[in-house]
């Protein structure tokens, strides 16, 4: 592992896919259900890369193939190694809904003082983390590195890697129930980082008005907490959002660029990490106004007279009954709901997707358009729509009358679509 990190020192842009390989990368042949990356390691090699790494003696052709026994543990033992090279401070960061914007946020209150890196996206996984390492450089004083997670033990198998010194969960909800199974086993698995952090006695942030954390730290001393109304946590008042978020730290008013409540914790959390590595309230409160969601996060944007909220990027049921919950308490002509089948659910699926259903049905929306297999399964007065295409063809006899639409669906309904419907 010394002699393939002297090596990554040399070439440290590593690539797994042959449409992007850079001159002098290390390619490391992955493999997945479809393909196999031993396949194309020459190919890497004839683009430019430096050395290929790869798990099958067939494919050893030269001294620019580096032969291991599996790939993707070697990367993740790579990740590691270089994590224990390196002085940066490593954040994990993990949760059912809001890492992504939260990491962000993080990263920008962070940055205004430090040398920073975050987690690229949603590169979160048993693939994305060790990338994320990988991506410290000498100069990096702290990474914000994200965790997800479908099922139990992945955190705690992303904690030994990423060996974090600081940690946070955003909350507990009803993601990926299909992988942890319940509810209760959605807060064993995210709790996997606080655990680890205890057992290696770190640091935690926590959100102290959330229950569940309160209890599970309660007693627990290396952490910093924030609260709307208990005083011995960091004090953070939630002041509105129609539509932006609001609030208010230490008498300082911060307006931001985050729709809904929902959001409220995201930026608290920013915040009291702030505090504790001493960056400049003003500084914190630039960063936060300055952030804008993109990515089909909570955008807002206008087109051909639609005022419109893109939260197309992912959906459970925690997240969408949120919201739902603010689309509803925002003010706006003519709100009009787009909303697509939440995925990973299992058994609960009819369930939620009819919770769900129930909800849109007895909220103030000017009209409803549920998308997908589960939604069109539910028993609804509103309008269902079994395929993307049937709203398509709908849409083209109906068209949307101007006003203001929420778009929400998950990642594999791909609902930034009806932006081209408009």
């Amino acid at each position: 592992m010394k002699q393939l990190h002297e090596l990554f020192l040399e070439h440290s842009v590593i690539c797994t896919d042959t449409r992007k390989i850079t001159k002098d990368c290390l390619f490391f042949a992955l493999k997945g259900p479809n393909f196999n990356g031993n396949a194309f390691a020459k190919d890497a090699l004839e683009k430019g890369a430096a050395y290929a790494v790869i798990d099958e003696e067939e494919y050893n052709a030269s001294g620019q193939y580096i032969l291991c026994q599996n790939v993707l543990e070697t990367l993740q033992e790579l990740a590691l190694y270089h994590r224990k090279q390196n002085k940066a401070r490593i954040i994990g960061l993990t949760g059912s809904n809001g890492k992504t914007t939260t990491k962000e946020l993080i990263n920008a209150v962070l940055s205004k003082t430090y040398r920073t890196i975050a987690t690229q996206g949603n590169l979160n996984n048993h693939i994305g983390v060790p990338l994320t390492l990988l991506s410290i450089t000498k100069d990096t004083e702290i990474a914000i590195v994200e965790m997800g997670a479908n099922h139990k033990k992945e955190i705690a198998f992303l904690s030994n890697i990423a060996q974090p010194d600081f940690g946070y969960i955003t909350n507990f909800g009803k993601a990926h129930l299909e992988g942890f199974g319940s509810v209760e086993g959605v807060i064993e698995g995210k709790s996997e980082l606080y655990d680890h952090l205890m057992a290696h006695d770190k640091y935690i942030f926590m959100n102290a008005d959330d229950p569940i954390q309160a209890e599970k730290l309660g007693s627990y001393v290396k952490k910093m907490g924030f609260s709307t109304k208990d005083h011995q946590y960091y004090n953070i008042q939630y002041t509105g959002a129609n539509p932006y978020v609001v609030l208010e730290a230490e008498g300082t008013r911060m307006q931001t660029q985050l729709i809904g409540k929902y959001n409220f914790p995201n930026c608290c959390a920013a915040i009291v990490m702030g505090k504790y590595f001493n960056v400049p309230l003003e500084d914190i409160k630039a960063a936060l106004e300055a952030y804008a969601p993109q990515n089909n996060r909570s955008q807002i944007m206008e087109k051909n007279g639609h005022h419109i909220i893109l939260d197309a990027y992912n959906a459970n049921p925690t997240s969408m009954r949120a919201a739902l919950e603010n689309f509803n308490l925002m003010e706006g002509p003519n709100k009009v709901l787009i909303i697509g089948d939440m995925f990973e659910l299992g058994q609960t699926a009819a369930e939620e997707h009819q919770a769900i259903a129930d909800l849109a049905a007895g909220l103030d929306f000017g009209s409803v358009y549920l998308v997908g297999e589960n939604f069109f399964g539910t028993t609804t007065t509103l309008n269902t729509y079994r395929t993307f295409d049937d709203l398509k063809q709908h849409l083209a006899k109906n068209p949307l009358p101007k006003g203001t639409l929420l778009i929400k669906g998950s990642r594999g309904m791909a609902l930034e679509r009806v932006l081209e419907l408009l």
